[in-house]
């Protein structure tokens, strides 16, 4: 690696800026770098290298004699080119030499792969008539099936051999935290040493991912994107190759949140210009790499609710329910929700939820619930709707009728207690809004709700944002440059405002991961703005900047926070970390910078009354730490002074340089004072020397009264 970098900086290349996927080496060269998918090719060798992939065979066809031969084949052609363009002379339906019959299969020739899987996926037990049913299979895997053994045998019973602790580094002593960052073609992970004021490395390596990396929900994995598909890395002191997910294409990724599943997504350019993209989604299992379920469509089937994604499709197409235990996932489709369980990865029920026109839905983050949206239909005579329906009973639980709804968002509180509801209604003239909140005490019985508004309701709400695991919620409300941030408590059985804080340069809410503190943020046009808030004492706890910042993240303990700027901005690129009162700690610049990413730490297994114990016996636990921060700070004022001694040496050896270059020079500087001897200021007789200028002249003429 060290090798391309010298040639690179030798013909002036810039490394971060060469598209890879352009570049092509000769046939069996590898430029002396071991690809990490080597072992993939030669595993899936026939998968990957036959060249068939955009074949299959049809099977099940009826047998048929020669007068009818051309009936069937227009049958077949009829119902397969639907799916996609068969080939010229793309459909070949094999006979019986002495009889002429057809043998009851055909094989069907694609333009693409892509169109080939849908093939399969869409026909595969496509009923022709009562005696035939279509067994559909691509050509590649023939070969599979021909090498099953006529016998079977007990599979080959492996010993045991215990793994790497993938958690390893929650052990460490000093209690850090992990992250990972981009920059140009490295990734590196590192530990967060804020006492020592400095970021300690992991893991470094280059080129490890092709586009982005992404932690699993509990931290257990790093997983990177490639050109044939994603990967997971972790282990007990290093990074290592965990499971490999073959993928081609792959753009997305997105775990289940008990990381027990991962979704991957691609999207093809269709062979007919007319037609739309080609979506496929994956569901690996994470630790054995087998895909559970896949799905296959044009991008239009997958192109309803979510934030945004590849060619109009939204990610993530699916939503994961029913909290840690990864039970239920589901996806919105026109005027349907889809719930699938994991156990078989099939519909509930086998058949999805109708629900006319729903818009949006969004699972509880503890329970196996969710809340949809339904707009007003029928030009109002039926209004807007908010459900509650419980999984996998498909009970609703609650529902709430909604009048002259303009806009509808809906915010989970993080323990799933709370759903707030911000609506968005006309006023009566239509020609303008105003924002009201709906708020579901989901854990009451009943699930009574609870009407509330802003002082002024005709603010416009800029963010909203619940304290986690905590009974109140933020929001910024009114208009830029300067809004108000109020704060409000849910506690008590009703909606109580705790304070208003007036004209903040602020558009963006972070709260700690604890609660208590929160980050009143100002992102772009406020040039990264910062005002670090105690909510419980009601006051700023500090006010800073860090220009040009793009985004805000907390490290999974509320101890510490880190602002970056990405290579979205030219200049300043990099990170700052700071304590969660709002002190600078560190400052690292990186040219070229794409990513900072906390390592995210799995939930505690103390128990709610031993986390309270610790917390009333703090000083008692703490006195060790006391010790270590003593230490330390001992340690950073020892290498203070040795660095000013060091920086006061190098000072003096400097100047000495100088004095003695100056002592050699003396000759040369007699003969340019013309024999002058003395260096010394003192000797020199100043004379003062007094100069009149002419400045200007002007006449007039003052005429006698």
């Amino acid at each position: 690696m060290e090798d391309i970098r010298a040639e690179a900086l030798r013909f002036n290349i810039d490394l971060s800026t060469v598209d890879w996927n352009a570049v092509r080496l000769p046939p069996g060269e590898d430029a002396g770098i071991k690809s990490d998918d080597e072992d993939l090719n030669e595993e899936d060798s026939l998968e990957f290298d036959a060249g068939f992939g955009n074949i299959i065979v049809v099977d099940n066809l009826p047998v048929v004699p020669r007068e009818k031969f051309e009936k069937l084949e227009g049958v077949v052609r009829k119902i397969y080119s639907q799916i996609g363009v068969i080939k010229e002379n793309g459909l070949w339906m094999p006979v019986e030499e002495d009889t002429g019959k057809t043998r009851g299969y055909c094989f069907i020739e694609y333009n693409t792969p892509q169109e080939a899987e849908l093939a399969k996926e869409k026909t595969n037990g496509y009923k022709l008539d009562r005696a035939h049913i279509f067994a559909v299979n691509m050509f590649d895997e023939i070969e599979k099936f021909m090498k099953v053994p006529d016998e079977w045998a007990p599979p080959e019973i492996k010993p045991y051999t215990p793994g790497e602790n993938l958690q390893h580094w929650l052990t460490d002593e000093k209690g850090r935290d992990q992250f990972v960052i981009r920059a140009g073609s490295d990734t590196e992970v590192l530990w967060n040493d804020a006492r020592q004021v400095k970021a300690d490395p992991v893991y470094k390596r280059p080129f490890w991912t092709e586009s982005f990396v992404q932690w699993s929900p509990l931290g257990t994995y790093l997983a990177t994107v490639h050109r044939q598909g994603a990967a997971v890395w972790g282990g007990a002191s290093t990074f290592n190759r965990l499971m490999r997910y073959a993928h081609p294409q792959v753009k997305l990724i997105d775990f289940s949140p008990g990381e027990k599943y991962l979704v991957t997504y691609s999207s093809h350019e269709p062979s007919n210009p007319r037609d739309t993209h080609r979506v496929v989604l994956n569901i690996f299992d994470v630790r054995t790499g087998k895909v559970m379920r896949d799905f296959k469509g044009s991008a239009d089937e997958f192109a309803i609710g979510g934030t945004g994604g590849f060619t109009g499709v939204s990610w993530p197409v699916f939503r994961w329910g029913g909290g840690k235990e990864d039970k239920y996932f589901a996806r919105m489709g026109k005027n349907v929700i889809s719930v699938y369980e994991t156990e078989t990865f099939s519909l509930i029920d086998k058949k999805s939820i109708k629900v006319e026109n729903v818009m949006d839905f969004s699972w509880s983050p503890t329970d196996p619930i969710f809340a949809l949206f339904v707009p007003e239909l029928g030009g109002g005579n039926q209004p807007a709707r908010v459900s509650l329906f419980q999984i996998p009973s498909k009970e609703e639980l609650r529902q709430k009728n909604l009048f002259s709804v303009s806009d509808c968002k809906m915010y989970w509180q993080s323990n799933g207690e709370y759903l707030a509801v911000k609506v968005d209604r006309y006023t009566k003239t239509k020609k303008s809004t105003y924002t009201g909140f709906e708020l579901f005490r989901i854990k009451e019985r009943d699930i009574p709700i609870e009407v509330f508004e802003l002082d002024n309701k005709n603010d416009k709400v800029i963010s909203f944002a619940w304290e986690p695991k905590g009974h109140r919620f933020a929001v910024i409300h009114g208009d830029n440059p300067r809004p108000d941030v109020s704060f409000y408590s849910v506690k008590g059985g009703k909606v109580s405002k705790l304070t208003t804080l007036k004209q903040k340069q602020s558009n963006a809410l972070f709260w700690s991961p604890g609660g208590r503190f929160i980050i009143l943020a100002g992102l772009k046009g406020f040039n990264g703005q910062l005002e670090f808030y105690n909510v419980d004492e009601c006051e700023t706890m500090a006010t800073a900047e860090h220009f040009m910042a793009t985004d805000i993240e907390w490290d999974p303990t509320g101890r510490y926070v880190a602002t970056s700027v990405t290579s979205v901005h030219e200049m300043e690129n990099g990170f700052n970390i700071w304590s969660f009162n709002g002190k600078l700690l560190y400052r690292i610049l990186k040219d070229h910078f794409f990513q900072f990413l906390w390592r995210p730490r799995p939930p505690s297994f103390l128990s709610p009354e031993k986390e309270e114990e610790i917390a009333k016996n703090l000083k008692k636990y703490s006195k060790k730490y006391d010790v270590q921060d003593q230490d330390i700070s001992v340690l950073l004022s020892e290498q203070d002074r040795e660095k000013r001694k060091q920086l006061k040496e190098d000072w003096e050896r400097w100047v000495n340089e100088w004095k003695k270059y100056h002592e050699e020079e003396k000759t040369e500087r007699q003969m340019l004072r013309d024999g002058e001897a003395s260096d010394v200021e003192e000797e020199y007789e100043a004379k003062e020397v007094e100069v009149e200028e002419l400045l200007d002249v002007s006449e007039e003429v003052i005429q006698d009264m």
